[in-house]
């Protein structure tokens, strides 16, 4: 197998892992893996006044760099096209607002307490 495909289950174990800590908070999760043509949106959530398009970044260490690094100005871009497009197809009246989840998981998916960063309004 691949890299990449290797990287896919883990990658949506993290989704997993951010989508029950979100409902912890109270929140409804309205899809995850959402994708159109210009992208993925890992999570998207509302609790009542926003809804939250969530992207989730899992590492083992932030030994090169913190997981939201990643979340660069390219990345931003796509999301918030993917987001249009999604709020074309789902309008709402909650507030939408970009997050970012870092999950921190040392052993994949054999990590028994994975630690979840919740940054909220990353970017806009």
């Amino acid at each position: 197998m691949s890299s990449g495909g290797a990287r896919k289950p883990l990658g949506r174990w993290g989704e997993d892992l951010v989508a029950e800590d979100l409902r912890r908070r109270g929140c409804v999760i309205l899809a995850s893996g959402w994708r159109c043509r210009q992208g993925e949106i890992d999570l998207i959530a509302a609790d009542g006044t926003y809804l939250r398009l969530v992207e989730v970044k899992l590492r083992k260490n932030n030994r090169f760099a913190q997981p939201r690094e990643a979340v660069d100005w390219r990345k931003q871009e796509k999301l918030k096209t993917a987001a249009s497009l999604y709020l074309a197809e789902h309008p709402t009246d909650l507030q939408p607002r970009f997050d970012v989840a870092e999950v921190y998981a040392p052993q994949g998916m054999d990590t028994r307490s994975p630690c979840i960063i919740y940054i909220e309004n990353a970017f806009s």
